[in-house]
């Protein structure tokens, strides 16, 4: 198990790049399951939920193979339509193989999913959703056992009690593209990864319109063909360096995002005093001023995202007043607060509200991630701390930041990687 080693205060300068998308690429790997020839995904990166995604369509069958940064993925004849336990709990982005296999093969066994530790996270959206379909689905010893004659076209609502599901909207949508005749989808997510995903499937033959507004429609088609795509860069990761640049009073400019994919985070380091600088595909991030306090409220996009809450949650800890986090959708994901304590920061934690007290300074310490965004807000807090900070349980940080301490360390960081 592996552990950073921080040497704080380093003033970040310099530009970085942007990896493809986590939160698209894992989608768009189980979409490929619905394609009769080969898929080819560009530029994916190399993180252990990638590499759990291959694991787990290998165990069914599929062919893949690497070139360079690309994926060639070949669910042409898969032999195996049992997602188990031992590969599905590692990670919640296994679940999406669900719909693809229910709506091409007809049937369907698999686990229910694990993932980040950030509360409950139920799937009744995702079976509501594929019942309305055709599906006859029953949970049994842990497993989803879904079959169907064939998916019929249908009229579903997806918003749960905290809103809309991202992970339920991708697995019908991807469902629907097999059903027969025309599938709407009213309460659909509207994160730029649901756009992703529809772009790719009508791409490969589908016929999907409305992605990116809470209506989505589409009419099912005969089949899918393979493709060559480019998911799009990562948004988390792009706002993940936009607050390392901030809390370290660094100027950087992050290459390969999309600002617009970015809105409501922009607006909120700004008026914490950032200073952003939108193009076309680059931001532009400085600070030559102290921080100032701000209020963020989570919310499904393109509200505030609750991968960033933790991120701007660290750069808040020396903001020179008081700011106020509440989280809406997960009800664990607070959990840093207690850390970053550790370092000297003054949080108070009521429900699912975080009260920051911004400090002149935050002092290094060992502190220890407890999920993915966790680990991201603890390296934003050692950059900024005095002395040494030592992170434990980094595999966290694996799943979801390709290379992260090197892109960091590139724009003058001190960031070590120790094995415990």
């Amino acid at each position: 198990m592996d552990k950073f080693v921080i040497k704080g205060e380093t003033r970040l300068k310099g530009k970085v790049r942007v990896s493809t998308a986590k939160n698209s690429i894992l989608p768009l790997m189980a979409a490929s399951l619905l394609a009769d020839s080969p898929v080819r995904l560009r530029n994916v990166p190399n993180l252990v939920d990638v590499k759990t995604m291959i694991n787990l369509l290998t165990s069914l069958g599929v062919k893949i193979r690497r070139e360079n940064k690309d994926l060639i993925i070949d669910a042409s004849k898969i032999d195996n339509l049992c997602a188990g336990y031992e590969i599905v709990r590692q990670m919640r982005a296994s679940f999406f193989v669900l719909g693809p296999l229910l709506a091409k093969y007809k049937r369907a066994k698999v686990s229910l999913p694990g993932g980040c530790a950030i509360g409950p996270r139920p799937v009744d959206l995702h079976l509501k959703g594929l019942q309305a379909l055709g599906a006859d689905i029953k949970v049994e010893g842990g497993y989803v056992i879904s079959e169907t004659r064939q998916l019929m076209g249908a009229e579903l609502c997806l918003e749960g009690a905290k809103g809309t599901s991202v992970g339920a909207t991708a697995n019908c949508l991807m469902a629907a593209t097999l059903a027969c005749g025309k599938t709407v989808i009213y309460g659909a997510a509207c994160e730029p990864e649901i756009v992703d995903l529809a772009n790719f499937l009508n791409k490969m033959g589908a016929k999907i319109s409305g992605a990116g507004t809470l209506r989505i429609e589409v009419t099912g088609s005969k089949r899918l063909e393979g493709v060559e795509y480019q998911p799009i860069p990562d948004r988390i990761e792009a706002g993940t360096f936009a607050c390392a640049a901030a809390i370290t009073k660094g100027e950087i400019e992050i290459e390969n995002c999309l600002p617009e994919h970015l809105t409501t985070v922009l607006v909120k380091l700004r008026e914490c005093g950032v200073k952003v600088e939108e193009d076309k595909d680059k931001i532009r991030v400085a600070v030559s001023q102290e921080l100032k306090p701000t209020t963020i409220t989570t919310a499904p996009y393109p509200g505030f995202p609750t991968d960033m809450q933790a991120q701007v949650m660290a750069l808040l800890t020396t903001a020179q007043g008081r700011s106020v986090i509440t989280e809406t959708i997960f009800e664990d994901r607070l959990m840093h607060a207690v850390e970053l304590q550790r370092f000297g920061a003054k949080i108070t934690i009521t429900d699912n509200t975080a009260i920051i007290d911004g400090v002149a300074k935050l002092s290094g310490a060992p502190v220890m991630a407890s999920d993915l965004r966790a680990s991201a807000c603890l390296v934003i807090a050692g950059l900024a701390a005095k002395g040494e900070t030592v992170i434990s349980r980094i595999y966290h940080l694996d799943r979801g930041y390709e290379n992260l301490e090197e892109k960091l360390n590139s724009l003058g960081a001190n960031i070590q990687r120790v094995r415990e």
